[in-house]
């Protein structure tokens, strides 16, 4: 039988280390908050060292790591936002659901820094669809599911980057790419500048979906996958829309209404508050009973960790309340005041008057263990130095060009991405299928706001190199996305990682991780 912490995804060690910091017995509520916030999804405890290896400034980076999305000038007059994520795991267990939720989660971190987002991308990894049956309808569900919540959202997508190998069977890629613009100098964080001001919660009501998504998120897949269906967060692309269109609403119209935003993603209302008051240096209160519910009888531990989507917590005064709830009421939004902020450094969450939660902020956000993994060179890289090109055997020249062009790695994606809206909004100049697509920055919403400019975004990745030479291969992905980016006349500008490995405890899967980050 599993211990507390163990199915929470946290090492006994770690638990041990949690009551240390909290001096105390952590109950269960406070448990799950540790395992949704210490998770690998959330805490990069494995990975954190080495991605601090990455050069993150740069005269026009407005925004590098560190907040919701990277922010970067295009001109005096627009800034641009963008992120990718993945959505691995879920889309493994209900493919519609995960991609379609992965692809929400990027449109509101873009959101949340006070973006509008104009573009969409995607790289998907699957099993050999010419041979394995599972492979293709996760092929078929995930494609269905980007443009099951990319269409009706109203925002193109507008590349993508998908490819075959046996390696992905049992374990799928999905990675959702987002970018929106900014006029420059509006740009909102996710945190707060006082003690006292009010957290409000927009948007979707809250349920039972998605709890523990995070731990399971950081996982690694066995027999029990099916059990996991339940952490699978449901997204509605109608409901986002309505969110994206309100939050602009007061964007527009009363940006001050705003002080910060934090979207509600992994560890739902926990992560979200927690990772707001680490940042801004303050601690935090929350009122769960006034959390909108959609779901009779849930619990304390379920309203703080559903991962429901099509949620974003707003930091704002007390003065304007009135007016965020009637742009809410406008866009039949479920909204409520469900905290503020506080002196100190406490975690504090309430439900009907109980005390539930008593943490330090620290201990939850920022104290979480970094690990130095052992990494090793995996045996069959030696194999790979010591290979002898001249060993290959003759090959029939017409035989090879028809086996080239038979395979789905080389054949034309256009059964994929005719299934998005990649024209929506009017703003893609260059459509899917080349090197890079192109979307033109026209800003009608205000006219002092104005550009010339476009934007060109590809989506690059290539496993097989990778695996055959980390550390080069890091280097040739980046090479490969700044020619196809170059390719369609554009300076390349900057890039956001999405790095997509096994087991980091694992030695030889670590030294692909480390030596492909130092590659990059």
């Amino acid at each position: 039988m599993e211990k507390p912490w163990e199915q929470q995804g946290l090492t006994e060690e770690e638990y041990k280390l949690i009551k240390e910091l909290i001096k105390k017995e952590p109950n269960e509520v406070e448990l799950g908050i540790f395992g949704a916030l210490w998770s690998e999804h959330c805490s990069y405890k494995s990975s954190r060292k080495h991605l601090r290896k990455f050069p993150t400034k740069a005269p026009w980076v407005v925004q590098g790591p560190g907040e919701n999305a990277g922010v970067v000038e295009v001109d005096e007059n627009v800034w641009v936002a963008f992120k990718i994520e993945s959505h691995n795991h879920p889309s493994f267990i209900e493919p519609f659901h995960g991609a379609a939720t992965g692809v929400g989660g990027i449109i509101r971190d873009i959101l949340s820094m006070g973006a509008r987002p104009i573009a969409l991308t995607n790289s998907l990894r699957f099993g050999d669809i010419r041979k394995d049956s599972k492979s293709r309808e996760l092929n078929k569900g995930v494609v269905k599911g980007i443009g099951g919540y990319g269409n009706p959202v109203g925002i193109p997508t507008v590349g993508g980057d998908t490819f075959y190998e046996d390696s992905y069977v049992t374990n799928p890629l999905v990675n959702a790419f987002c970018l929106g613009v900014i006029p420059a100098g509006k740009m909102k964080r996710a945190r707060a500048t006082r003690p006292g001001q009010v957290l409000f919660l927009i948007g979707s009501q809250t349920g039972r979906d998605g709890i523990k998504g995070a731990v399971m998120a950081s996982a690694q897949f066995g027999e029990d996958t099916e059990e996991k269906r339940p952490n699978v967060q449901i997204g509605d692309p109608f409901f986002g829309k309505k969110l994206i269109e309100a939050i602009w609403e007061v964007l527009t119209e009363k940006p001050e209404a705003i002080v910060g935003m934090q979207d509600l993603g992994a560890g739902g209302l926990a992560g979200s508050a927690s990772e707001l008051a680490s940042k801004s240096g303050l601690g935090v209160e929350l009122y769960l009973e006034n959390v909108p519910l959609r779901e009779e009888g849930m619990t304390p531990y379920e309203i703080l960790l559903s991962e429901s989507q099509e949620r974003m917590l707003i930091v704002t005064e007390e003065e304007f309340v009135p007016y965020l709830e009637k742009v809410a009421q406008k866009w039949h939004l479920a909204c409520g005041v469900v905290g503020k902020t506080t002196e100190g450094n406490r975690f504090k969450a309430y439900y009907k008057g109980e005390l539930v939660a008593d943490l330090p902020v620290s201990a939850i956000v920022d104290q979480a263990p970094v690990y130095d993994r052992p990494h090793r060179e995996p045996e069959y890289l030696k194999e790979v130095k010591n290979f002898d090109q001249n060993t290959l055997p003759e090959v029939d020249i017409k035989e090879a060009l028809l086996k080239v062009v038979s395979s789905p790695n080389v054949a034309s994606k256009k059964w994929i991405y005719e299934q998005y809206d990649y024209q929506v909004g009017t703003n893609t100049v260059y459509t899917p299928g080349g090197d890079a697509a192109v979307i033109r920055l026209k800003w009608k919403l205000r006219p002092e706001i104005y550009t010339e400019k476009g934007i060109a975004i590809s989506n690059d990745g290539n496993g097989r190199i990778v695996y055959l030479d980390p550390y080069k291969g890091g280097k040739w992905v980046v090479a490969e996305a700044c020619r196809n980016v170059a390719c369609v006349g554009a300076k390349p500008l900057a890039i956001t990682d999405n790095l997509n490995f096994g087991n980091p405890e694992r030695p030889e899967i670590m030294y692909q991780l480390v030596k492909a980050i130092e590659g990059m």
